[in-house]
């Protein structure tokens, strides 16, 4: 099964979209997949029965293909990636974090085994509608990882150094486990390089003495091979 990376055409009809959430659909449909057999008829089932509510699944149709694998990828082509003559939009802020600390953990084969999306409210109260990025559980301790762009969610820092005290008391009444909540930003020199005052600077450096003022663990995106090997040590992969 074929899962595209690039959401360009999605965006085109929902700027908004919440592309974290449409990727864990596909880490838990790949998990589903792996548990069953691959057949056509399987595929659809588990569509069906696991997915109904998440996903609409069109009426299928016949299509001729020289192979399966050349099939798939034509409609791949066709109806998912963007097109050569489009230009590639530059991924900026937490969609640009987000992607680099995916891509990292993939490469360190960790990604499929850590939580995502990770629903603040079952620690804090009902109605949080905070949910971390991604994370997982060694012994005694819950590590959580969130992209906060400096660059320009000015007001990510705040929310998450706000949230940071209620999380870190419901983990350890919830799993009898220590916190650790790390936030991954972009170096200093990406977020003002072209800039000719301190401003950005200055707003940067606030940015994460707050988070740091409640013990959130700032790292930047050149951090993530070091973080995604301890996730490896830490999982035994």
């Amino acid at each position: 099964m074929n899962f595209t990376k690039d959401w360009a055409r999605v965006r085109c009809v929902d700027p908004d979209v919440d592309v974290a959430m449409l990727e864990s659909l596909e880490t838990e449909l790949r998990l589903r997949l792996a548990q069953q057999d691959a057949g056509g008829a399987s595929l659809m089932r588990v569509l069906e029965d696991s997915f109904s509510n998440a996903l609409q699944i069109t009426e299928p149709k016949a299509y001729l293909a020289e192979s399966t694998v050349s099939g798939v990828e034509e409609l791949m082509r066709v109806y998912v990636e963007p097109r050569k003559r489009q230009a590639v939009a530059r991924r900026s802020g937490r969609q640009a974090i987000q992607a680099k600390m995916r891509a990292q953990f993939e490469r360190s084969g960790v990604w499929d085994l850590m939580r995502k999306r990770i629903a603040v409210s079952a620690y804090t109260k009902a109605g949080d509608p905070l949910r971390i990025d991604c994370g997982y559980r060694p012994n005694g301790i819950v590590r959580m990882f969130h992209a906060v762009s400096l660059e320009s969610d000015t007001e990510w820092p705040k929310v998450l150094a706000f949230s940071a005290g209620a999380i870190r008391k419901g983990v350890a009444q919830v799993e009898s486990a220590k916190l650790e909540l790390t936030a991954v930003v972009e170096p200093i020199a990406e977020v003002s390089a072209d800039r000719e005052d301190g401003e950005r600077v200055e707003q940067y450096r606030f940015s994460v003495e707050t988070m740091e003022a409640e013990d959130i663990r700032v790292m930047t995106t050149l951090d993530l091979p070091r973080m995604a090997e301890t996730a490896q040590r830490e999982l035994r992969v």
